[in-house]
């Protein structure tokens, strides 16, 4: 079936009927799908790293040494004033119901006391089990329960790999409800706000809800059936994704049936002409928006790589229920729905002479002046990059609190060399060992070296950080450590562990920076130049785009360190709030200028643009500030990664639909005027 034909469908009087039939339809299949995508989430280290990185392979060659994934918890035992022999005795008789317990695999370590005889710990191995740190968590409580239980007054944590997961675990933990909560909450109150209806906020929320249990579901079949990568950030971000995304084409396609319902005394009719006329445009947006999300697939890291697919799919059936299931549901309930302000047949459209009309007004008196003025601001926004720190977060800067495991890794530091509980995993060729371990424990910033294990003609030991394990000086032992090891002849030694994962990580998220945020540019380019026939214009929204990114990173830096106080930004930040961004703010530019062009035909472009943006101030507006409330909604979670991305890409939005949309776009039109269409010819 083709577009044409499918936008046609709900526009019938027997077509909207059978559009919402097979929605019901749809959505009795795929509901009970949708709640099972939690149980489809992987969120365990190997499945958000490349796998071509060296941890990721060392993870993969540890199977063989462990049948059973382990993490490893650091039980940590405290006493300022000094232990006690009951302490010891106590520690002891923990270690023994650690080994006793179900969910621990292996040999239980320790407890071993600290140099100044005023710390404890105990090394026990958590069967990680197939659901990741969702397993982790309730074996990281029952360690925790155990120690304080016998604790006698000294202060107890458990921190190391696991519990560090299982506090993720927790950060986590029902984020796909209180997400979905706080998002349609935010999206009913602004809903309210703009339509003053008791009735058609309704609508839109239907609809996006429709799309949001029907991309879950296929998401959920692709990560059974075919190895999708979802984690937890990823199917966060679809919530907020398709409820703000879906709500904005829900405002634009009402906006101009309302406007088109002026016009025609059918609303049937009213409904195809809204469609065919603001259709492309919402198409082209979901297209640009589909289009780079799928630039992800080309990111080394598998998070990256996965969030791709996952946002593309929810931004498609967003598209799909707003131009099928809203426009049936808008004209089956006919214009009584607008009430309190129906718009009857031959009245006058309000916004011809609305607020944004005079806004464009007064931009067209002194269209270069705005521009150059309005371009600067934002120019000197940009200077906030400079304390842009997207290197990374540490495990204690990652929480917007802090949790027991942050906690017991500051005590491990105090009284035990820096990487204890985070050793870096070693594994070579079984008749190399001994000159690997010999090399590894020479390198400067290893303290110790566990004795190797052989397995199947492979050595695997462990070797002990002397600086914390996420700490710079870390990551540059593990660089020095694998180029010793490297150069052992024939042993094929290879160097993973946790600070290995991280310094991975980090380096595959800038590979991933460079590559993928030119792409998105040049398909972004690509589908702006088809839409609007032109060159300059999609160079020009391009260039505005940037600038409004580059504004909105540079305010969240200063907000981050001085209102906020993060420590930093994982590196993976800029890609992800550069993606969001430039493909949302392309849709605003596109609902804009596909009007001003549509009326600089009969207009001339100048007056075209005035027009364009009176028709579509008010609407783009009200879309920007919900989508803006939606992505702010992730502000709300106790995790800083995407606390940071949902703060700068509401910034972004806000700053893209009140300032570059509005004021700068709108005067480059006015200034460029037919040029502004070239190679195109549109009357003056």
């Amino acid at each position: 079936m083709s577009i044409r034909r499918l936008t046609a469908l709900p526009c019938g009087r027997r077509g909207k009927w059978v559009v919402l039939v097979i929605w019901l339809a749809l959505l009795v299949l795929t509901g009970p799908l949708a709640a099972e995508l939690a149980d489809a989430e992987d969120n365990q280290a190997s499945s958000w790293l490349p796998g071509a990185a060296e941890s990721t392979q060392v993870l993969v060659t540890q199977r063989a040494f462990q049948p059973v994934d382990t993490a490893q918890a650091v039980v940590v035992y405290q006493r300022p004033g000094g232990l006690t022999p009951a302490d010891r005795a106590a520690a002891a008789r923990d270690a023994t119901a650690f080994a006793d317990a179900p969910h621990v695999r292996g040999p239980v370590i320790g407890p071993v006391t600290s140099a100044d005889g005023r710390a404890m710990q105990t090394v026990v191995p958590v069967d990680i089990g197939t659901g990741g740190w969702q397993d982790l968590q309730p074996a990281v409580d029952s360690l925790r329960a155990t120690a304080a239980a016998d604790s006698q007054g000294m202060t107890t944590h458990v921190t190391g790999p696991a519990g560090i997961g299982a506090d993720q675990a927790a950060a986590f933990a029902g984020i796909d409800g209180t997400l979905l909560l706080a998002t349609v909450s935010v999206v009913i109150v602004l809903l309210l706000f703009t339509y003053r209806s008791p009735i058609l906020w309704l609508l839109p929320l239907l609809a996006a809800g429709a799309a949001l249990t029907v991309s879950q579901a296929v998401i959920y079949l692709l990560a059974k059936h075919t190895g999708l990568t979802v984690n937890a950030q990823s199917a966060g971000i679809l919530i907020v994704l398709v409820l703000g995304a879906g709500t904005d084409y829900a405002l634009l396609l009402t906006a101009r049936y309302r406007e088109e319902l002026r016009r025609h005394r059918d609303r049937h009719e009213a409904m195809a002409f809204a469609l065919h006329r603001a259709g492309p445009a919402v198409g082209a947006s979901s297209a640009t928006v589909v289009a780079s999300m799928l630039c992800l697939l080309v990111a080394e890291m598998n998070s990256t790589r996965g969030l791709g697919p996952v946002c593309a799919i929810g931004v498609l059936v967003a598209l799909l229920a707003m131009v099928t299931l809203l426009p049936a549901l808008l004209v089956l309930l006919g214009r009584w729905v607008f009430w309190p302000v129906r718009p009857a047949y031959g009245t006058p459209e309000p916004t011809a002479h609305g607020r944004w009309a005079r806004v464009g007004g007064a931009i067209a008196r002194r269209p270069r002046r705005i521009w150059v003025g309005t371009g600067l601001a934002l120019a000197a926004c940009c200077l906030g990059l400079f304390a842009l720190n997207a290197n990374g977060l540490s495990q204690a800067g990652s929480f917007t609190g802090t949790p027991d495991s942050v906690t017991g890794q500051q005590v491990l530091n105090q009284h035990f060399p820096g990487g204890t509980g985070a050793p870096l995993t070693v594994v070579g060729a079984a008749d190399r060992a001994g000159q690997v371990r010999a090399v590894t424990v020479g390198t400067p910033g290893i303290s110790a070296a566990t004795e190797p294990t052989v397995r199947q003609g492979t050595a695997l030991f462990y070797a002990t950080l002397t600086d914390p394990p996420d700490s710079q000086a870390a990551k540059d032992t593990v660089d020095r450590l694998r180029t010793a090891v490297h150069a052992v002849p024939d042993a094929d030694a290879q160097v993973g562990g946790s600070t290995a994962v991280i310094l991975d990580a980090g380096r595959a998220a800038a590979h991933d920076n460079r590559v993928v945020i030119p792409l998105v540019l040049g398909v972004v380019l690509v589908i702006l130049a088809g839409l609007l026939r032109a060159v300059t214009a999609p160079l020009v929204l391009i260039a505005t785009v940037v600038l409004s990114y580059a504004a909105a990173l540079g305010l969240s830096a200063l907000a981050f360190g001085h209102l906020f106080h993060f420590e930093g930004s994982d590196q993976s930040f800029p890609l992800f709030v550069f993606v969001f961004l430039v493909a949302l703010g392309i849709d605003y530019n596109i609902f804009l200028m596909t009007r001003v062009r549509e009326e600089a035909l009969h207009r001339g472009t100048k007056a075209g643009a005035v027009a364009g943006l009176a028709a579509t101030g008010g609407v783009i507006t009200s879309a920007g500030l919900i989508l803006a409330a939606t992505f702010a909604v992730l502000g709300t979670l106790p995790v800083v990664g995407l606390a940071e991305i949902g703060f700068a890409v509401a910034l972004g939005v806000l700053l893209d639909t009140l300032v570059v949309r509005s004021v700068l776009v709108t005067a480059l039109t006015m200034d460029l005027r037919h040029r502004m269409w070239w190679p195109s010819r549109l009357p003056d």
